[in-house]
């Protein structure tokens, strides 16, 4: 077996993942719980799995091809691999305006 890769979280990944929980446990705190559960064990597995999600589109348009993505509706996942490492960069609700988000963050 594959050694695996060390998965790491941004500061702002954290924050973007923090405050869709926050938002959601407004209303429904069991659903916030749920959501965070799902998109922390779907991340989980990027260890063993990093190439299993796409480009990000909305990069790629923009020679940007070192990032990739794991969707679980309606947020997009975006991390980048180098190395052995996985970097989770953003967690992105896809019902926003994903290019201009994440070209604000990485074009700075």
């Amino acid at each position: 077996m594959k050694e695996p890769f060390e998965v790491f979280w941004a500061a702002v990944a954290e924050k973007d993942l923090l405050g869709i929980v926050d938002f959601i446990a407004e209303e429904d705190p069991e659903m916030a719980l749920s959501i965070l559960n799902k998109i922390k064990a779907r991340t989980s597995t990027l260890d063993h799995y990093p190439m299993r999600g796409r480009n990000v589109p909305e990069l790629l348009q923009h020679g940007m091809s070192r990032y990739r993505e794991i969707v679980i509706n309606p947020w997009r996942v975006i991390y980048r691999i180098e190395e052995k490492k996985v970097y989770v960069v953003s967690v992105i609700d896809s019902r926003r305006n994903v290019e201009d988000i994440l070209l604000a963050r990485f074009l700075r």
